[in-house]
């Protein structure tokens, strides 16, 4: 996914749990409410497909990486820990980066 002129990619964070603290401070913004990292934001009843969606574009601007295909499962999204390490995953090797 490729981002507008006007919506600069921020510097990517660099380990996983700044990544983590990053998405629990973005859906705490977008749903007024604290989230562990463990806690299934979908299966609460709360967030909908909609908002994964709406997930999909926030990590892929904000981190630089491009969800695709297998990696669009819903399981990649259910808690911000596993978030987190689609995030690692897909940035790859280098800093931050887990080079699997």
């Amino acid at each position: 996914m490729t981002t507008s002129s006007d919506h600069p990619v921020p510097e990517p964070v660099v380990g996983t749990g700044d990544v983590q603290a990053d998405l629990l401070r973005f859906l705490a913004r977008r749903t007024g409410r604290a989230w562990p990292p463990d806690a299934d934001v979908f299966g609460s009843g709360g967030l909908s497909s909609l908002f994964a969606m709406e997930m999909v574009v926030h990590l892929e601007r904000t981190y630089g990486i491009a969800i695709r295909g297998a990696d669009l499962r819903m399981d990649n999204f259910r808690t911000v820990a596993r978030m987190a390490g689609l995030v690692e995953r897909l940035r790859g090797p280098g800093p931050g980066g887990s080079g699997a």
